[in-house]
């Protein structure tokens, strides 16, 4: 049920830090409720940002519950019915149970805190900490990892021919996954190893593979490549913390899931309605758990099979279609 129920005379003010995604969520439903919002953001809208920009078909329940699928549709995404895995030299394609979409986060950040602000939330444009207010932490990773031993993001947008696939290629310790976006737009976005990044003078193209490079060779790159680290695959689920926590502030889990933003989306959601409830942080945590747990299992399962060479013989045996709801939320 993506209705927001159980509406308050007396919610609790809240404050949530971070104007991504998850923030605007988590205020969005508070709003929702009744409550007063305080919405901190210290960077200033609209910017890219590092992101797949895949949005999962179960992202238009989510967004209808806070009222804005029919503005996310007028901002153009782009339709993707298709998929096709790269794993090495083998070739597997399927196609979606459901149509999803793809935006960028451009447009989407921009959309989303557009709508907050206009609900309600009072904006301010500054870093901020928590408070005596109930405090949603939305403000993106904040993981340390050894030097050498990291792994960090990029992305750009290309022009030239789209489609409606998404690709995702897997190689040498590196993904990287191609879709169309708005705007006849290609994005590309991938994580990497930092030591072959290094090798590669940082120049993601230094990294890619041949048939990525044959995939992106139509292609034209219109902007500088955006690049994000250090990427730690980690979760918050049993946390002590005294907030709630909400998109990659309470985990980051692989980007070859393509559900990043939707797992944003519902632990924005179920945040900001704890908060304004005045549920225990240890049910919040339950409840996000019980969304998210077997995603997170299942995509460190496939990470370590990807390691060890395996994921070519797995994706010879297990359909395509069951190894794209494998990694869903329990929505």
């Amino acid at each position: 049920d993506w209705s927001v129920t159980g509406v308050q005379t007396c919610a609790l003010p809240i404050s949530v830090i971070g104007g991504g995604p998850a923030g605007c969520a988590a205020a969005l439903a508070a709003l929702s409720e009744g409550s007063a919002v305080t919405l901190y953001e210290k960077s200033r809208f609209p910017r890219h940002k590092v992101c797949g920009e895949f949005l999962s078909p179960e992202l238009g329940p989510a967004l209808e519950s806070l009222g804005l699928w029919s503005g996310f549709l007028a901002a153009g995404p782009a339709r993707i019915t298709r998929a096709v895995l790269h794993l090495g030299p083998h070739l597997k394609r399927f196609k979606l149970p459901e149509p999803a979409y793809s935006l960028s986060r451009y447009s989407l950040d921009h959309m989303l805190l557009r709508e907050a602000t206009l609900r309600g939330a009072d904006l301010r444009v500054e870093a901020a900490k928590p408070g005596e207010a109930p405090t949603i932490l939305a403000h993106g990773r904040q993981a340390t990892a050894r030097a050498g031993e990291r792994l960090f993001g990029f992305k750009a947008h290309f022009r030239g021919p789209v489609d409606d696939a998404v690709e995702l290629f897997f190689f040498r310790g590196c993904y990287v996954g191609v879709s169309s976006v708005e705007n006849q737009f290609t994005n590309v976005c991938g994580l990497a190893p930092e030591r072959l990044l290094l090798g590669g003078g940082f120049s993601p193209e230094a990294l890619f593979s041949e048939p990525l490079r044959e995939r992106v060779a139509p292609l034209e790159r219109a902007m500088e490549w955006l690049m994000t680290g250090p990427l730690v695959f980690r979760d918050e689920f049993k946390s002590r913390t005294r907030v709630y926590l909400a998109g990659d502030a309470l985990g980051f889990v692989d980007p070859f899931t393509g559900s990043g933003v939707l797992a944003a989306l519902l632990t924005g959601r179920l945040a900001g309605q704890a908060a304004v409830r005045g549920c225990a942080v240890e049910e919040h945590l339950a409840a996000c758990r019980r969304v998210l747990g077997r995603q997170y299992n299942v995509a460190s399962l496939l990470r370590r099979l990807l390691g060890a060479g395996l994921a070519e013989k797995l994706a010879a045996f297990v359909p395509g279609r069951m190894l794209y709801r494998m990694t869903r939320p329990a929505v």
